[in-house]
């Protein structure tokens, strides 16, 4: 099966797009305890850009969530990892997410999370898929609303390629998914 890539979103928009993020999380966490809880492994590209933007103090964690394994569509079944360690009883919790799909994962996530007694549980997310948007998710800061496309880049992947493009791409398999 062939694979090609077609560019959704340049590099030049997503560092802007983080900047102004950045500024939105500063004005409106400044003179809380901000934790950012960064979702691994496509956010961290994301994150990194993130934090080097945000000015305010924040702590920062990691959870693994994982629901594609090989493939183009969500298996359903969402894997955690990582969030029994968290300490952030009492702090404002930002989760940084690379894309908002069907909402299966960043839910999973957010009960998880939830448990452990946030002052405050909000979604940052560099993409937001239309089935992400007609939920009733906390998605506070969204980069980029894109169609269900399968996309990668900047941090997301397909069969774990892909994740260092300067960029985020359309995933095109040619006789097949995509």
């Amino acid at each position: 099966m062939e694979e090609r890539l077609e560019l959704m979103i340049s590099e030049r928009r997503i560092r802007a797009r983080t900047a102004t993020l950045a500024r939105r999380i500063d004005d409106d966490y400044r003179g809380r305890d901000l934790s950012l809880v960064i979702v691994l492994k496509g956010a961290v590209l994301f994150a990194a850009d993130l934090m080097r933007h945000i000015a305010i103090p924040f702590t920062i964690d990691f959870i693994a969530a994982a629901s594609y394994g090989a493939g183009t569509r969500s298996a359903g079944n969402v894997a955690l990892s990582g969030a029994d360690g968290l300490t952030i009883r009492g702090r404002h919790v930002l989760v940084v997410e690379d894309i908002l799909d069907t909402g299966r994962t960043v839910a999973a996530v957010l009960d998880s999370l939830q448990a452990h007694g946030p002052a405050s549980l909000a979604l940052c997310a560099l993409l937001r898929k239309p089935a992400a948007a007609a939920l009733d998710l906390p998605a506070a800061y969204s980069g980029f609303d894109i169609p269900p496309d399968f996309v990668v880049g900047w941090g997301m992947d397909y069969a774990e390629r892909y994740r260092n493009l300067r960029g985020v791409y359309r995933l095109i398999l040619d006789g097949g998914e995509g």
